[in-house]
């Protein structure tokens, strides 16, 4: 059990590095292309295992000839596979792409739902991409989005001492207020990418390096 002077120790040590990535990233936003919710859905499949830039460059041509739900769900599963070929897995992504369209066709009326219980129902859709497609297509922060990044930095970050994604981000939902939990997500990544790295942080960048427990201790 974590005490109570420890929680409340993270929960002010968490608010003070929102503001800071605030600051350090005022205009970071979601970085995958699309017009549509649906869009977003594919894209964020795609993007399992694979960067974001890759994925914007496999996505115009994809959407230029399948731009919905419907034209997604009848599209050729070959062609679908050769299309997102680049990203990895392709053969498990187009098939969940296509199965999740169909559902959305069948089950929802062409629209992607907007809760999250819906959203878990279609194939190769887990709590991350709900959490992605409900911030940034709907505006709705039901959760907290945990990809890599925010995994790692939210436990060099001692926010977590979990490492399951699920119990990650239940941690952070304690820590973080609502408005602000897919904010938190974005800017983590991009402060993970560009500064805390897995194999090479550069701290002497760092600006949250002074309240970052890991580098306090010298463990980084």
């Amino acid at each position: 059990m974590i005490s109570t002077r420890k929680k409340s120790s993270q929960k002010q040590r968490a608010l003070e590095l929102l503001v800071r990535l605030k600051r350090l990233y005022p205009d970071a936003t979601c970085s995958l292309n699309y017009a549509t919710p649906v869009q977003l859905l594919v894209a964020t499949i795609l993007s399992a295992q694979c960067t974001d830039e890759r994925v914007n460059q496999v996505t115009p041509l994809l959407f230029s000839q399948f731009p919905d739900a419907p034209s997604l769900a009848n599209a050729d599963l070959t062609e679908l596979e050769n299309l997102v070929r680049s990203t990895g897995f392709y053969r498990n992504k187009a098939k969940n792409i296509k199965s999740a369209c169909q559902m959305i066709v069948t089950e929802f009326g062409g629209e992607v739902p907007k809760r999250m219980e819906q959203l878990l129902q279609l194939p190769g859709v887990a709590r991350k991409t709900a959490n992605v497609v409900l911030a940034h297509a709907y505006g709705i922060n039901v959760g907290v989005t945990v990809d890599t990044h925010v995994k790692r930095l939210s436990q060099r970050l001692g926010l977590t001492e979990q490492t399951d994604p699920i119990r990650i981000e239940r941690d952070l939902m304690l820590l973080l207020p609502q408005p602000d939990w897919e904010n938190w997500s974005i800017r983590l990544i991009y402060h993970g990418r560009a500064i805390c790295k897995a194999r090479s942080p550069m701290c002497e960048l760092c600006k949250l390096s002074d309240i970052c427990p890991q580098k306090i201790e010298g463990k980084l």
